[in-house]
Parts: structure tokens; sequence; C-alpha cells
């Protein structure tokens, strides 16, 4: 197979996937199998009641703030997040344990909504300049193969560009390879919420 012909393969390949899953996505430019879903509801993490507007005052708290933020990062393994929430709690007055989980709970899904909607805003980004990248491949993969059927082609150059172009198209590999991960993010943040979500719900029902 031809250098050229094994680029235009993978680009058509990859302006094919979106396609392959369009009941899906209503963004025809959304890159991931995942169904784009821009910003999370409440109420599709939260069935321990509605929550009072007080609870949207977490960030007038500054150790709760703090701990929210603890709480989302992906890092801190769930097992110990519980911990940190039943710690949190347990030092507060009997009374403030429930409107303080329901604030704690706000906390986190307003920092988990932001964190969500960066990557999303990133993954689109990232697959536009895919698009650039392939547009610029394909261009390129003409000219070298326009350059290979030339009789008094530069065979220096024509190696040089070949080089070029097959180093490129190694790059978009790595990148398209590299998107399925980056696709996978937001469900691991959203699985993450279901999870502190829980968790915070059920200390609510103790407390």
């Amino acid at each position: 197979m031809s250098r050229r012909v094994f680029v235009i393969a993978i680009l058509a390949a990859l302006s094919a996937a979106p396609a392959a899953h369009p009941a899906t996505n209503t963004d025809p430019d959304w890159p991931c199998v995942q169904r784009k879903v821009p910003e999370l509801s409440i109420g599709q993490v939260w069935n321990a009641g509605e929550l009072p507007e007080t609870a949207k005052q977490w960030d007038k708290d500054p150790r709760l703030s703090d701990l929210a933020a603890e709480l989302v990062k992906r890092s801190n393994p769930i097992d110990d997040a519980r911990k940190q929430i039943s710690d949190y709690i347990a030092s507060l007055p009997k009374d403030q344990a429930h409107e303080k989980l329901e604030q704690l709970f706000m906390g986190v899904f307003d920092k988990i909504n932001i964190e969500r909607g960066l990557i999303i805003s990133g993954i689109s980004r990232y697959a536009e300049s895919q698009r650039q990248l392939a547009a610029d491949l394909r261009k390129k993969a003409a000219e070298v193969d326009k350059m290979r059927t030339a009789s008094d082609a530069d065979q220096t150059e024509l190696a040089r560009q070949t080089a070029q172009l097959t180093w490129e198209t190694r790059i978009f590999e790595e990148r398209v390879q590299s998107l399925s991960y980056v696709c996978e993010v937001p469900t691991m943040i959203e699985q993450r919420l279901y999870s502190l979500s829980k968790i915070i719900s059920e200390m609510m029902q103790r407390n």
C-alpha cells in the first residue's frame, strides 16, 4: 500500500466515525461515541429531595468549599472521600449536619459541572484540531503522490517530504487513539459525582 493510500484510509475512517452514532448526538462535530451532554442537572444525580436555596451558599463556607474541592479530585480514592465527609460531619454540631451536607453536595455538583464543562470544551477543540490536521494531511499526501509520479521529481526532496508525511501521520494516529481515552473522561467524572451524591445522601439519612 502506498503512503498516500494509507493516509487517506486513516482519514476516511476518522471522518466516518461520527456518522456511526448519529442517533446519540445532535452535534455533528462531536467526536465521541458517548452522547454529548454539555451540562448535568441536579435531578440526574440527586434523589434525596429538593434542595433549599441555602444549599447554594456553600461557597460562603471556606472549610466546606475546600472539602468539596478535595472530594472532586479523581486522584482521591472514593473510600478516602467517604471518610473525609464522615469526619467533617462528625466535627459539626448535630443540628448543622443536614444543612451542611446539602451544601456540600451543591459544592461538589457545581465544581464537577465546571470541570466537566471545561473538559467537554477541550474535547471539541481537540476534535477541531484533528479535522484541521486531517485536511493538512490530505493536501500533503496528494502533493507527495504527485511528486512520486513526476518524471523529473527531486528524489532527495521526495524522500524528505515522504519522511515528514510519515511522521505527521504517526502523530495523527496517536491523537486518534488518545481521543478514545479523552472521550471517557466526562463519563468518569459523572461516575464520581454519582458516587459522592450517594454517599452524601446516605449520610443525610443518618443525620
